[in-house]
C-alpha cells in the first residue's frame, strides 16, 4: 500500500515538534496508569526461561522528542513489576524498544535525546505502520499514541469534482458534509484494519497492544472542536491568500488535510471487527479534564503547536516559499479570532487496550 507522508517537525528549534508537544505530552502521562493496569491485568508472559529474557516494545508513530521515551519507559516500569513479581527467581528481563515512523522522519534528533542511563536497548524502524514492519511474533507489547487519525491517503472521491463527496469548500473534514465525512470514515476502516490486521503478524499471543486515539465527543463534528477551529483557520489563510494570488486556487481546491478524528463509536466498531485481537478495554475519558479554555497568552504555543504538526504537509503540497507567510497569517487570525473556540469541545482521548488472541 502506498502512503503520504508527512512528519512533524524536526530538530529541537522554536518550531519544531520536540519544543511543541506538551498537549500530547500531558495525554501519555495521563495514560499511565492504564497503561500499568493494563499490563498487571492482561499481559501474559509466554516463552520466557532463564535462557530468554528480551521483551520486545514498539511504539508506532514516535515522532521525535520525549513523548515516546516518556511512554516506553511507562511500560518498562509496568513490565518489570509484573514479571518480577511472577518470576521472582528469574534473571532480569533485557528491554529492546523500537522507535517506528515514516522513513522521513527525524530519527536523528530522537536518538541524540537518549538518555545515557537508559535501561533498554534501542533500534529505529522506519515505514509506514500500515503495513508489516516486524518479523511474526515479534513483539510483546505494542503502543501508539496520537497518531492512527492519521490517514494513510485521501479519500478519491474527495478531490473528484464530479463525486457528491467533493470537499471543494474546505481543506478537512468538518463533518458537516455527510458525503465527505462517510468517504473519510471510510478511507479510516480501511487504514485501521489494515494497522490492525499488520500487529496482528507482530504481536505474540497474550501480548497487547495499548492504543491512545484523539476522537470526536458524542454528537459533535470535527468543526465543533478545537481541533476543527485550527483547520478552519488554516483554510481561512489559504483561502486569502488565493484571492490575493499567492498561491492558485486550483492548487488549494487540491489540498485536504488526511486526518480522521473518529467518533468513539466508529471507533470501537472498527476495533471490535477485528479477528486477532480482543478489545480488553475502551475508555473515551482518558485526560478528560485537561487544559482550559484558550486565552490570548495561550495563543503562540498553540499556533507553534499546529505549525510543527502541519508544516511539512503545507510545504509538499504548496512549496518551501510560502511556509512562513502561512503561519504567521496563522498566528494572526487565531489572536483575532478567540470568540471561535468559545463554544467549540476539546477532542476526547480514546484508550485502548488490545490484546492478541491465541
Amino acid at each position: 500500500m502506498g502512503t503520504q507522508s508527512y512528519p512533524m517537525s524536526g530538530g529541537d528549534g522554536l518550531n519544531s515538534y520536540a519544543q511543541n508537544s506538551g498537549y500530547q505530552r500531558l495525554v501519555v502521562e495521563y495514560a499511565k496508569p492504564m497503561v500499568k493496569k493494563a499490563i498487571e491485568d492482561e499481559l501474559e508472559f509466554t516463552n520466557f526461561s532463564e535462557n530468554s529474557t528480551t521483551f520486545a516494545i514498539a511504539d508506532f508513530g514516535c515522532s521525535v522528542g520525549s513523548n515516546t521515551l516518556i511512554a516506553t519507559q511507562n511500560i518498562i516500569e509496568a513490565v518489570k513489576e509484573k514479571y518480577q513479581s511472577k518470576h521472582p527467581d528469574h534473571p532480569p528481563l533485557d528491554f529492546q524498544v523500537f522507535f517506528s515512523d515514516h522513513v522521513n522522519n527525524d530519527f536523528n534528533t530522537l536518538f541524540r535525546n537518549l538518555p545515557p542511563s537508559r535501561e533498554f536497548f534501542a533500534a529505529g524502524v522506519p515505514g509506514s505502520f500500515h503495513n508489516r514492519l516486524f518479523p511474526k511474533a515479534s513483539l510483546h507489547v505494542g503502543h501508539s499514541s496520537y497518531a492512527v487519525h492519521w490517514l494513510s491517503k485521501l479519500p478519491e472521491e474527495i478531490l473528484d469534482p464530479n463525486s457528491p463527496a467533493y470537499n471543494k469548500d474546505s481543506i478537512h473534514c468538518t463533518g458537516f458534509s455527510k458525503e465527505v465525512a462517510k468517504a473519510f470514515l471510510e478511507q479510516f476502516h480501511i487504514d485501521m484494519e489494515s494497522f490492525l490486521n499488520a500487529r496482528a503478524q507482530e504481536v505474540v499471543s497474550g501480548g497487547l497492544f495499548l492504543l491512545t486515539v484523539a476522537g470526536l465527543p458524542e454528537g459533535t463534528v470535527c468543526s465543533q472542536t478545537y481541533h476543527g477551529v485550527n483547520h478552519d483557520v488554516l483554510d481561512y489563510c489559504l483561502k486569502d491568500m488565493a484571492e490575493e494570488g499567492i498561491i492558485s486556487k486550483e492548487k488549494l481546491e487540491a489540498f485536504n488535510i488526511p486526518i480522521y478524528f473518529p467518533p468513539f463509536e466508529d471507533l470501537e466498531a472498527v476495533l471490535k471487527r477485528s479477528t486477532y485481537f480482543s478489545m480488553e478495554k475502551i475508555d473515551p475519558s482518558l485526560a478528560a479534564d485537561m487544559g482550559t479554555p484558550i486565552t490570548p497568552d495561550m495563543v503562540p504555543s498553540l499556533a507553534s503547536g499546529f505549525r510543527a504538526i502541519s508544516e511539512e504537509l503545507i510545504r509538499h503540497h504548496f512549496g518551501d516559499e510560502i511556509v512562513d507567510s502561512v503561519f504567521e497569517r496563522f498566528l494572526k487570525k487565531i489572536s483575532e479570532s478567540l470568540h471561535l473556540f468559545d463554544d467549540k469541545h476539546r477532542p476526547i482521548n480514546i484508550f485502548v487496550v488490545l490484546k492478541r488472541k491465541n
